[in-house]
């Protein structure tokens, strides 16, 4: 059988996208088994960028009560996977070409507190809101409140922004290191090996910009963006620099976002994930 998928980007983090609203997905996953030998090997063939469409994830855009839809992730590897930030903006930007949700206005890049919700859906870690920015392209995606930041050290921290993240703030160039492997001896290492970490190196441009690398877990590998990982990081920034809210701007190796905040009792809240996301091509199976 056939299954029609699309592609999109955002800031090089790349997704096969499936609407899975009638249950498509399962039929295929039917059809494939015999070939593919389980669910979790086809979506990994699917990703893989020579045998596949080539991706960092698969993403099913499916039902669910009371919100606009719900948004499925697996990782390239083919594993379920926790929320992934800039696949959240990607599949928002789709459902609202699909025609899914109400538009109530656009919101400008630099003021979003007066802005009307315009889609909501709900993913792994809960409920979320997208709203289209009036930026051509960016979408704005509302992320889980950050209430615990563990501070290894001044220049060091792990917290959990939707995925697990562990930050590093370093005063050297982190365009020099070999990033893969510095961040393999901290995601295989202990307490992390058996559920994974992501590990973000980061250098801090002033007090609202820095720049970043992310290393994923389930790609294991260096991705050209991670929207989890750059709210991670923007936190960490706001936790070192004692920043109590605002706009940080992030840039990662496949372009710019933005991360806006609130400081709460606990930690961070009204937080914002802003950035491109972008329909790459769509393609029958």
């Amino acid at each position: 059988m056939s299954l029609a998928f699309v592609k999109y980007e955002g800031t090089g983090n790349d997704f096969i996208l499936i609407d899975n609203r009638e249950g498509i997905w399962q039929e295929f996953v039917s059809a494939s088994i015999q070939t593919a030998g389980s669910e979790k090997a086809l979506i990994a063939i699917l990703c893989h960028p020579k045998f596949g469409i080539g991706a960092d994830g698969l993403m099913l855009l499916q039902k669910k009560e009371g919100y606009d839809f719900e948004m499925v992730y697996f990782n390239s590897d083919g594993g379920k996977s926790s929320m992934c930030g800039n696949g959240g903006r990607c599949i928002a930007e789709w459902a609202f070409r699909l025609g899914i949700g109400k538009l109530a206005g656009l919101i400008d890049h630099a003021d979003v507190s007066n802005s009307e919700k315009i889609l909501n859906f709900w993913a792994t870690d809960g409920a979320h809101t997208a709203q289209q920015m009036s930026t051509p392209g960016w979408i704005s995606l509302t992320m889980n409140d950050v209430d615990s930041i563990l501070e290894q050290d001044s220049h060091c921290y792990e917290l959990n922004t939707g995925s697990p993240h562990f930050v590093s703030i370093k005063s050297e160039d982190i365009e020099g290191i070999d990033l893969v492997a510095w961040a393999k001896g901290i995601r295989y290492n202990a307490p992390y090996t058996e559920a994974g970490i992501n590990v973000n190196a980061v250098n801090i441009i002033n007090d609202s910009h820095i720049v970043m690398r992310t290393y994923e877990r389930g790609v294991e590998g260096e991705t050209l963006s991670c929207g989890t990982g750059v709210t991670a990081a923007a936190l960490s920034l706001a936790t070192m620099k004692s920043l109590g809210g605002g706009l940080i701007h992030v840039s990662t190796r496949g372009g710019d976002l933005s991360v806006a905040f609130s400081r709460s009792p606990a930690g961070f809240c009204n937080i914002l994930l802003q950035g491109p996301a972008r329909m790459v091509f769509s393609g029958i199976l």
